[in-house]
């Protein structure tokens, strides 16, 4: 499958229903530091999980573990530079990847990703001027991504 395939069907997830409800969850998770710590450990750890499973995941992976860790600065105030709007969608796409209530559930054999894979290609894409501004402002903060800075 093509990337563009896959951004095409990721934005026709974003309309769907469960995906909408999650943006609606996104903003009340945003607020409570517990259960946004939780959400990024969960997605930091999915990601790494199925990073052998799919070539296209292991593409997304390092860009989306980016986001876990733009969420993070949000969260603890270091990085602001980013519309509250573009953060609680960036919530609900982690939301969405760590939910067992997928589009298409995670354990159908061969296609149970796809979804997942579909959403993370199309917020890539769509975001793609956020995940350059945070990576720069990572870099004049020297900052060294490891798993124990998430």
């Amino acid at each position: 499958m093509m990337l563009t395939d896959l951004i095409q069907k990721g934005l026709v997830y974003s309309q769907n229903p469960l995906f909408k409800k999650l943006m609606g969850k996104a903003g009340g998770v945003m607020t409570k530091p517990v259960k946004l710590g939780i959400l990024l450990s969960t997605a930091y750890g999915k990601l790494v999980d199925v990073e052998k499973q799919q070539s296209g995941f292991q593409q997304l992976k390092g860009v989306m573990q980016a986001f876990v860790r733009m969420v993070k600065a949000y969260a603890n105030g270091s990085y602001r530079n980013i519309s509250k709007k573009s953060m609680i969608i960036t919530v609900a796409v982690l939301l969405y990847l760590i939910t067992p209530f997928d589009i298409i559930p995670d354990f159908i054999p061969a296609i149970g990703l796809m979804d997942d894979l579909s959403i993370m290609a199309w917020f890539v894409s769509s975001f793609e001027k956020e995940i350059i501004k945070f990576q720069e402002w990572e870099a004049e903060q020297s900052f060294e991504p490891t798993l124990g800075s998430l």
